[in-house]
């Protein structure tokens, strides 16, 4: 079988700034049969590994630091031995979480990773956060947005770290240059597409 987008939804909570509040996270794996890349790591190993169902896990991509997208992040790359990868300049909201663990390896723009034949390319999207992150599928003619882009338009920006005129920017620049049929595999709730938030910046 060739490569698959597979997607489930953990149940947890959101925690910054002294508040908190539940929240489901979409939680993606893009591969074949054999071997897979999981997109953040939210709330439930288990959740998680039902989805890779066996597969060797190439690497563990996380969009951003938020802790309802890295919780498990740690446990999940000790269950699997796949390396964390995550931007540098989420360095400050990885330590909120995870203070004491060290900093997964950088993730950079333009960086590619290959999982079962096809190319994930990274996008540095920031304004969710400082080193929030998109990935790019050209082959499969989809994007995965974390909290950058969700059907309706940008993600919040209403807490620390976090910038509205910058993420819209991240978003024109980013993201609405790519095809507009390209769907939006996003961090929250369903799917849309380029073309279909073009006009809700």
């Amino acid at each position: 079988m060739g490569v698959r987008v597979d997607h489930a939804v953990t149940s947890g909570t959101f925690s910054l700034d002294g508040e908190t509040f539940d929240v489901d996270n979409n939680v993606w794996v893009v591969g074949d049969d054999s071997e897979c890349v999981v997109i953040d790591a939210p709330h439930s190993v288990p959740a998680i590994l039902e989805v890779v169902d066996g597969r060797k896990v190439v690497a563990i991509v996380l969009t951003h630091a938020h802790d309802d997208h890295v919780r498990v992040a740690p446990e999940l790359a000790e269950r699997t031995g796949a390396p964390l990868l995550l931007h540098p300049a989420e360095d400050v909201l990885w330590k909120l979480t995870h203070p004491g663990v060290p900093m997964p390896a950088p993730l950079g723009d333009g960086q590619e990773i290959t999982v079962a034949g096809t190319t994930l390319r990274v996008l540095h999207t920031p304004g969710h956060s400082p080193g929030a992150v998109c990935l790019y599928a050209p082959a499969l003619g989809c994007v995965f947005t974390g909290d950058t882009l969700f059907q309706g338009g940008p993600g919040a920006t209403g807490r620390s770290h976090s910038d509205r005129p910058t993420i819209e920017r991240s978003i024109r620049e980013r993201l609405l240059t790519l095809p507009g049929e390209t769907v939006v595999h996003t961090g929250h709730g369903p799917d849309t597409t380029v073309e279909a938030e073009a006009g809700n910046l």
